[in-house]
C-alpha cells in the first residue's frame, strides 16, 4: 500500500495548531485557491464524526466522505468511507518541537482502484498531486497560523 509522509514546522504552540485544527471551517480553509469545495456536512471534530464534500479540481467533481477517528489534541485521523480511493487513511499529528514551534505530519495510507475506475484517482492524486496539495497547506497554514496566533494562544 503506497504512503504519503509530508511535514512541516509552524510557529505557534501545540495548543494553537490543535485548536486551528479543530475550528468549524477548517476544510475550507485548507483548501488551496484553485480549488472549490463544497461542504455536504461537516460535524465538530470528534472521535466518529463525519465529513461529506465535493472538491472540485477544475471541471472533475470528487465526493469524499470521511469518518475521523484517534481525535485527541495532538492529532486525528481521517479514514475515506466513500470517495475516489479504493483505501485512505490519513493521520495529522502535531508535535511540540519547542514552546512556540510545532512540527505538522501528515502520513497518508492509500490505495487506487484498479482499471478505468481507478484513473482519475491516479491522476489527480499521484505523488506530485499529494506534494502540491500538501505543499499549498503548508502555506495556508502558516499564514493563517501567524494572523490567529494571538487569539488561541492560551499563554497570552
Amino acid at each position: 500500500m503506497p504512503v504519503f509522509d509530508f511535514r512541516f514546522t509552524v510557529d505557534a504552540s501545540v495548543d494553537v495548531v490543535s485548536a486551528f485544527h479543530f475550528e468549524p471551517g477548517i476544510l475550507k480553509t485548507l483548501t488551496p485557491p484553485l480549488m472549490i469545495l463544497q461542504v455536504h456536512q461537516f460535524e465538530p471534530l470528534g472521535e466518529g464524526s463525519i465529513s461529506d464534500f465535493t472538491m472540485w479540481m477544475g471541471p472533475v467533481p470528487i465526493r469524499w466522505r470521511a469518518v475521523h477517528s484517534c481525535v485527541s489534541p495532538s492529532g486525528f485521523t481521517d479514514t475515506q468511507v466513500a470517495g475516489p480511493m479504493c483505501s485512505w487513511a490519513h493521520t495529522h499529528s502535531f508535535v511540540a518541537i519547542g514552546e512556540n514551534t510545532t512540527e505538522v505530519r501528515e502520513h497518508i495510507e492509500y490505495e487506487h482502484f484498479g482499471g478505468l475506475r481507478g484513473l482519475r484517482s491516479q491522476l489527480l492524486f499521484s505523488r506530485i498531486g499529494l506534494l502540491s496539495l500538501f505543499t499549498m497547506r503548508k502555506v495556508i497554514t502558516r499564514r493563517e497560523l501567524r494572523s490567529r496566533t494571538a487569539q488561541y494562544d492560551v499563554h497570552s
